[in-house]
């Protein structure tokens, strides 16, 4: 990396908080740290809000994308957009980070590690993320390790409004967006559609024919207030795409152009009942919330049949939260929940066209609560407990524990948590040919603690925070034989082997000096594997790089344009848990530019990796050059 790149971004980092935020910590309203609304100066967390002009201001289509741009997230994707899609925050493992779409938990329980695939989520009617890092089971249960994306579709403020977008570019890439709704006394919904094509790029690095992709997907909410104290909501969202990749063809059997070609149905519902009791001092919201995942693979080349992955995943919530203010400035979340997860799994070859399926359940049966209060003026104080009762490894007992301290006028915030995570093993682990019913939870102790500092009336805005986090129990794939866990005719088993840690520092900053707008972030992240007895003990852990580092510099010229150049680099890494594969570190340079018309029409573009950098965040795998788009969008 240059020395004057390293020099620019680290001059914007210590001069130029909260990277793309467009607002200030006294005037944020956050959600998912609490499971409730609370002023982002009372909360101890670490977290990220992206509201929905920065999400429009970013024109980004895909969601992992625009999630790399905040501090502590690290993505990494098999390809062209469309490709296995894996997020890491904090260097925890991909399938220990919750993603939540308007209440509901996005995991499929049909892959091995239940964790989710970021490959088919768009912006579409997306207004708002909030990004949570660090261990938060206390409230979201297991898999939240690393820590929380919590994602809202928009919701309609006027009695009726509508918007649209159409974008083209690169790569014969397409992206439709459209949604309507409206808000009375009683009735509040909203409907929202979205597609995206593209050719793409070659999946596999070296390979010559592009793999596409498209995505189409719908939203809906409504909510119905039928008396002032009582309403009832239902929200779903859907999507269905369908990706091209590399695989492993015959006869040399190694990673190469294929045709082969993968589908993926994703559907996420919910329905509450929301009761407002004692001049609205006790809320509570009984729900049920359903995800429901479908994926197939097809080789057109295979015999017998082409079909070579075929699986369902399902997750059924009920759940009851309550909400209760005890004194002023003095609250209490506390809830019920019970999840019934269940699996199907099929790998048809030319040997077994029709195998017999695996077919597995479990469920877990959860209770927690949390209490939070100002101790003294400014002093926020949080402390939590769960519960956990899952039908196959038993029980578990965790707690939270955090600290916001708001001085000077709010100008500056201290904060500090500690969270105690676990990770449920999953059905796959659990229930496969590879299987192990004495699996435990993996558990993790979360530390972070850092300054906010706001000068120049909040014009200027600096964040740094310190984090650790030490994991036990890690599953993980053990080679047979040698294991007292391996059955005949196997060659591995899942077991709790692993062991790890992450340390590491997050620097943020906003800066507003009149027409020029600057948003920066660093974060440095150390992980090892601290397994005993284990060949990689001491070695860095796969696809985490030590240095990441984005730069966003916006300028708005007197004729109502705006244009900006962003600058992303990613340090070194490795691709194997042996450290000896190197991911070469590489720099990203991309422009954008928009143009409002008028109070209802922008016009927008962006050049995407304007040097054409060729880099990869998986081994083999290609990265796409540079592209160039252009759209229109309107409000009405």
């Amino acid at each position: 990396m240059p020395r004057t790149l390293i020099a620019t971004i680290s001059i914007a980092v210590v001069l130029a908080a909260a990277p793309l935020a467009a607002q200030t910590a006294i005037e944020q309203i956050v959600v998912s740290a609490t499971r409730s609304p609370q002023p982002l100066y009372r909360v101890g967390s670490s977290i990220t809000v992206l509201t929905a002009d920065v999400i429009q201001s970013t024109q980004t289509q895909i969601v992992s994308d625009l999630l790399s741009q905040t501090p502590g997230v690290n993505v990494t994707r098999s390809g062209g957009v469309g490709g296995a899609t894996s997020l890491r925050i904090r260097g925890a493992e991909p399938d220990q980070t919750v993603v939540i779409i308007d209440g509901v938990k996005l995991n499929d329980p049909s892959s091995v590690g239940g964790g989710y695939n970021f490959a088919n989520l768009l912006v579409g009617d997306i207004e708002r993320i909030e990004v949570l890092r660090g261990a938060q089971s206390t409230l979201w249960g297991s898999q939240a390790i690393g820590g929380v994306v919590s994602i809202q579709t928009a919701t309609p403020t006027k009695a009726f409004e509508a918007s649209g977008e159409v974008e083209g570019g690169s790569r014969s890439t397409v992206s439709l967006r459209g949604g309507g709704g409206g808000k009375t006394d009683r009735v509040v919904w909203r409907l929202a559609g979205n597609h995206y094509s593209t050719d793409g790029i070659s999946s596999f690095a070296a390979g010559k024919e592009a793999d596409g992709y498209r995505n189409t997907g719908l939203s809906g909410r409504a909510r119905v207030d039928m008396a002032d104290n009582v309403s009832l909501d239902a929200r779903g969202v859907y999507s269905n795409s369908r990706n091209e990749f590399d695989g492993f063809p015959a006869p040399a059997f190694a990673f190469g152009d294929t045709a082969e070609y993968g589908f993926t149905k994703e559907f996420v519902g919910y329905t509450g009942l929301n009761v407002d009791l004692f001049d609205n001092k006790l809320k509570n919201r009984v729900a049920y919330a359903l995800t429901d995942t479908n994926r197939d693979n097809i080789n057109p080349a295979q015999a017998v049949t082409t079909t070579t992955f075929d699986a369902a995943g399902k997750n059924k919530r009920w759940e009851y939260q309550g909400t209760f203010v005890i004194v002023e400035n003095w609250s209490a979340v506390f809830g019920i929940e019970n999840e019934a997860s269940s699996l199907r799994t099929a790998s048809p070859s030319t040997f077994t066209p029709n195998p017999v399926p695996v077919r597995n359940k479990a469920e877990i049966t959860s209770a927690y609560a949390q209490v939070q209060g100002e101790l003294t003026a400014g002093l926020t104080l949080t402390g939590g407990l769960r519960h956990d009762d899952h039908n196959t490894f038993g029980t578990r007992t965790l707690g939270q524990a955090a600290a916001a301290w708001s001085l000077n006028n709010g100008n500056t915030i201290l904060r500090a948590s500690f969270g105690q995570g676990f990770k449920a093993p999953t059905l796959f682990q659990l229930f496969s040919s590879f299987g192990n019913k004495a699996l435990r939870p993996e558990e993790a102790d979360s530390w972070d603690g850092g300054i906010e500092q706001r000068f120049a009336d909040g014009n200027v805005v600096i964040s740094a925070i310190g984090f650790t986090r030490k994991t036990k129990n890690q599953i993980d794939f053990a080679g047979c034989p040698g294991n007292p866990f391996c059955r005949p005719a196997t060659f591995g088993v899942y077991d709790n082997i692993a062991s790890t840690k992450a340390d590491g520092i997050e620097l943020a900053a906003t800066a507003k000096v009149e027409a020029l707008s600057i948003q920066a972030n660093y974060t440095y992240t150390d992980t090892e594997n601290t397994s005993l007895g284990n060949a990689n003990r001491g070695k860095v852990l796969a696809r985490r790089p030590k240095t990441i580092a984005n730069l966003w510099l916006t300028y708005a010229w007197p004729t109502n344009v705006s244009t900006g150049i962003g600058v992303r680099y990613v340090g070194d890494s490795f691709d194997n848990a042996a450290n000896s594969f190197v991911l070469e570190d590489y720099v990203v340079v991309d422009l954008r530019a928009s143009w409002p018309i008028n109070g209802t029409v922008e016009l927008y573009g962006r050049v995407e990796n304007v040097f054409d950098k060729s880099y990869a965040t998986t081994r083999n795998y290609g990265s796409p050059g540079r592209g160039a788009f252009a759209g229109v969008r309107a409000k009405f």
